[in-house]
């Protein structure tokens, strides 16, 4: 009994003391240059239309002042995603921050004539 204990107790302790198996670096791939483009064309146009639009169309003026940040917010979270001191999670993240920024870009676009803008 005695060595039975002394046992468990040793494959208890052993099991405690093994090497951790080092996480391999998470490699995120990095976004395309055409959808880099994509995501900067989309909200560029956006700002220009929603602007040229809110110079006749007074219910455009608020969009306007809103819609002059997405191209600011589309480069910063480019450059933290290609930061080398950015972790995966982070570039995952920023990445996500472009794709969900161009895709709003592009939904306000559409939603332009509704305003009364060509």
């Amino acid at each position: 009994m005695k060595t039975l204990l002394v046992a468990l107790a040793v494959a208890v302790l052993g099991a405690g003391c093994k090497k951790k198996e080092e996480a391999k670096p998470q490699v995120v791939p990095a976004m395309p240059a055409e959808e880099i483009k994509r995501s900067e064309d989309a909200c560029k146009i956006y700002v220009e239309r929603v602007c040229t639009c809110a110079t006749t169309v007074p219910a455009a003026v608020k969009s306007c002042e809103l819609a002059r940040a997405l191209p600011d917010a589309v480069r910063i979270a480019l450059e933290v995603s290609g930061s080398p001191d950015s972790k995966p999670d982070i570039v995952q993240q920023s990445l996500a921050s472009v794709r969900k920024t161009a895709k709003e870009c592009i939904e306000q676009t559409a939603k332009l004539p509704a305003l009364g803008c060509p």
